[in-house]
C-alpha cells in the first residue's frame, strides 16, 4: 500500500488546477490527497488547518503575488520549511532566479509542463524534503544525546551516574519509566537504577542451554516465582532479531516523513520487541516477558582489548500508557546513550579500583610500619636475655656448675624459640593478609590430629597448667588444610596458656556434628575487657589489661584467617577475671572448587 501525501495547489485558474490534479493522480508511484485554493487567503487558511507535504504555488494570484504568499507561509505557518514548486505562465529567468533565492524548491513554466515533468518534480520535492527532515531530526537527536552524555559523565560516582542516566533518558524518549538492570557474575541480577521507583533486586533462575527457546531459554532465564520477578515481567522481554523488523516496500521509493529513512528508502515498521544489537548472542529472556511496552539495549563495556565486549547490563525504556510503537530512531538514541553510559560506568569502576588500590597500598604501608614497630619491641627483650646469658657463659663458664650452665642455655633456647615463632608469625600474617595462601584441604582425622597437638603442648607447658581434652559426637569425614588447622590450634592454645599466668585448667572440647566440626578452648585466665573484644581479631591488636605479658597481637588474626579459608566461623566470649572462650565452627566438606588435586 502506497503512502499518501498531502499536496496543496494554489492557483486562480480552475482549468490549470484540474490539469495538475489529473497529472498527479496518474502517478503510479505515489498516492496524493490534493487540496485546492484559488487565492492567497484561502491557501493560507488551508495551510493553517492542515500540514502539507508539497505546495504548487502560482506566481500570479489575484490578492497578492506568489512570492509574498511564499514568504508568509514560511514565516507564519510552518516551523520547518515545506517544499514549494512555483508555477508561472512566463519563462522569465529573472523571475526564476528570484524565486529560487527565496527558497522555492523548483520553478516550472506552465506552457512547458507535461505529466512526466510534474510527477517527477513533485516526487523529487518530497524526497528532498524527507532527506532534509531526516537531517534536522538527526542533528537534533545528536544534540540531545550529546547533552545527555555530558550530564551522565559529569560525575564519577556510579550511583549518581545511573540515576542521572535514567532521568535523562526518560526525558529524551518521553516514556514512563527507564531502568538500568545489572547482571551479576552468578545467576542473580539487580535493578540498580529506576527513574520512578526505588531500586529492586530480581532473582534470575538457573542458566539453561541455548536452543530451548520458549522454555526459559538462552544463557540467562528469568524465574517467575517471587514478587520482584513478576514485576520484571512488565519490563524484560524475549529476544527478537531487529533485522526482521524493518519491512521494505519496493513500490514505495520515497519515504514518508513521519518515519526515519531506511537505507533502501523504504519506511521501516515500528520495533515491536527488543532492539538487541550485540545482545542477541548473550541473552535470551522468557517468552512470557514479551511485551511491546519495552525497548531494551545492552550496556557493553570494553573488555581489555578483547573484541568481544563485556555485557554489564541492560538499559530499558518502558511505556505502557496506550500503545507505543517504538521506532528505529528511538532504539538508536537509546543505544547511543547506552554507549555513553558504558563509558561513564567504566570510568567510575576504574576510579573505584584505583581508590581501592590506593587504600590497599595505604593499608600495606601501615602494616609494614606495625611489623617494624612490633619486631623492634618484641625482639629487644629476648635478645637482651640471650646476650646476657651468652655473655655470662663465655666469661664465667669455669666458675659455674653444670646446673647453672644448663639454666643459662635453657634461657637462650627458650628466647631463641620465641624469636623464631615471632618471625614465623610475621611471615604467616604477611601471607594471609596480602598474598592469600592456597587452601589445600585433605581428609583429616580430627581426633588423632588434635590429640597429637595437645601432647606436644603438654611437653612444653609448665606444671601449673592442666590441659583437658573432651570429645563428643562424630568426627569422621572432615576435610581441611592441616597446616592452617595447626596454626589455628597453636595460636588459640598458646593464648589460653599465656593469658592464664596463675595457671589452672584449660579445656579443649571437640564436638562432631553431621555437617560440621566444632571445637572451643576455654581458659580461666585474666579475660578480655568488653571494649577490646571487637578489635581483637585485627592484626597487632591486644587487650588493654595484658600488662607486661609479652605478645604481638597476631594470634587471633592468624586463627581467624585460617578459619575463613575453611569457610568457617570463629567467635569469642570473655569476662575480665573469669577467663576466655574461643569457639571455631568448620564445615566438614569444603566448598566445591576448593579441593586440591592431591586430595581427590
Amino acid at each position: 500500500m502506497l503512502d499518501t501525501w498531502t499536496l496543496l495547489i494554489i492557483d486562480d485558474c480552475a482549468a490549470d488546477r484540474k490539469i495538475y490534479r489529473r497529472y498527479l493522480l496518474k502517478d503510479p508511484h505515489q498516492s496524493y490527497k490534493i487540496l485546492e485554493a484559488d487565492c492567497a487567503e484561502e491557501g493560507l487558511a488551508l495551510c493553517q488547518k492542515e500540514r502539507c507535504d508539497v505546495i504548487l504555488l502560482d506566481f500570479c494570484l489575484p490578492d497578492m503575488s506568489g512570492l509574498e504568499l511564499f514568504d508568509r507561509i514560511q514565516q507564519e505557518i510552518f516551523k520547518t520549511s515545506v517544499p514549494v514548486i512555483m508555477l508561472t505562465g512566463r519563462g522569465d529567468e529573472e523571475i526564476a532566479v528570484q524565486v529560487m533565492k527565496r527558497g522555492a524548491l523548483d520553478y516550472l513554466v506552465k506552457q512547458h509542463l507535461t505529466q512526466d515533468v510534474l510527477q517527477l518534480a513533485v516526487r523529487n520535492a518530497i524526497k528532498q524534503s524527507c532527506l532534509q527532515a531526516q537531517l534536522i531530526k538527526t542533528q537534533e537527536r545528536q544534540r540531545l544525546i550529546a547533552t545527555t552524555a555530558l550530564r551522565i559523565r559529569q560525575s564519577l560516582n556510579l550511583e549518581q551516574i545511573l540515576n542521572t542516566a535514567v532521568a535523562e533518558v526518560q526525558q529524551l524518549l518521553k516514556c514512563e519509566r527507564v531502568i538500568v538492570y545489572k547482571f551479576a557474575p552468578d545467576t542473580d541480577g539487580k535493578i540498580v537504577a529506576s527513574s520512578i521507583e526505588p531500586y529492586r533486586t530480581v532473582a534470575l533462575c538457573d542458566r539453561v542451554a541455548p536452543g530451548d527457546r520458549g522454555q526459559g531459554t538462552g544463557d540467562w532465564g528469568l524465574g517467575t516465582g517471587d514478587k520482584e520477578t513478576r514485576r520484571l515481567r512488565d519490563i524484560l522481554i524475549t529476544r527478537e532479531e531487529f533485522s526482521q523488523s524493518p519491512i521494505s516496500n519496493p513500490q514505495c521509493p520515497i519515504p514518508n516523513p513521519h518515519y526515519p529513512l531506511s537505507p533502501e528508502g523504504a519506511p521501516p515498521s515500528p520495533i515491536p520487541y527488543i532492539y538487541e544489537l550485540s545482545l542477541c548472542n548473550c541473552v535470551n529472556l522468557k517468552e512470557q516477558f514479551n511485551t511491546k511496552a519495552n525497548l531494551v539495549v545492552p550496556i557493553n563495556l570494553s573488555n581489555n582489548g578483547n573484541p568481544t565486549p563485556k555485557l554489564w547490563g541492560l538499559l530499558i525504556a518502558h511505556h505502557n500508557s496506550g500503545e507505543r510503537h517504538w521506532q528505529t530512531d528511538d532504539a538508536e538514541m537509546l543505544n547511543e546513550v547506552s554507549v555513553q553510559l558504558a563509558i561513564a560506568i567504566q570510568q567510575a569502576e576504574l576510579l573505584a579500583q584505583t581508590q581501592a588500590a590506593l587504600a590497599k597500598e595505604k593499608q600495606l604501608n601501615v602494616f609494614k610500619s606495625q611489623i617494624i614497630t612490633t619486631v623492634s619491641h618484641e625482639y629487644r627483650t629476648p635478645l637482651t636475655s640471650i646476650l646476657a646469658a651468652a655473655s655470662t657463659l663465655v666469661k664465667h663458664s669455669q666458675q659455674l656448675d653444670e646446673s647453672k650452665q644448663q639454666r643459662f642455655l635453657g634461657i637462650i633456647e627458650q628466647k631463641a624459640r620465641y624469636m623464631s615463632k615471632l618471625v614465623d608469625n610475621m611471615l604467616l600474617v604477611n601471607q594471609l593478609e596480602l598474598e592469600k595462601p592456597k587452601f589445600q584441604p585433605i581428609s583429616v582425622n580430627l581426633l588423632q590430629f588434635f590429640s597429637d597437638l595437645l601432647e606436644q603442648e603438654r611437653e612444653t607447658v609448665g606444671d601449673r597448667h592442666e590441659l583437658i581434652f573432651k570429645i563428643t559426637g562424630n568426627h569422621h569425614g572432615f576435610w581441611g588444610d592441616r597446616g592452617l588447622l595447626q596454626q589455628i590450634f597453636i595460636n588459640l592454645m598458646s593464648n589460653a596458656i599465656k593469658y592464664s599466668p596463675d595457671g589452672g585448667s584449660i579445656e579443649f572440647h571437640l564436638i562432631g556434628k553431621e555437617s560440621e566440626a566444632i571445637f572451643y578452648i576455654q581458659d580461666r585466665g585474666i579475660g578480655i575487657p568488653m571494649a577490646d573484644q571487637e578489635n581483637l581479631f585485627q592484626s597487632f591488636s591486644r587487650a588493654s589489661n595484658v600488662d607486661t605479658i609479652p605478645g604481638t597481637g597476631l594470634g587471633l588474626a592468624i586463627a581467624k584467617a585460617g578459619v575463613e579459608l575453611h569457610s568457617g566461623n570463629i567467635t569469642l566470649s570473655s569476662e575480665v577475671g573469669q577467663g576466655t572462650k574461643v569457639t571455631v565452627s568448620l564445615p566438614k566438606i569444603c566448598p566445591t572448587g576448593q579441593l586440591s588435586p592431591s586430595s581427590t
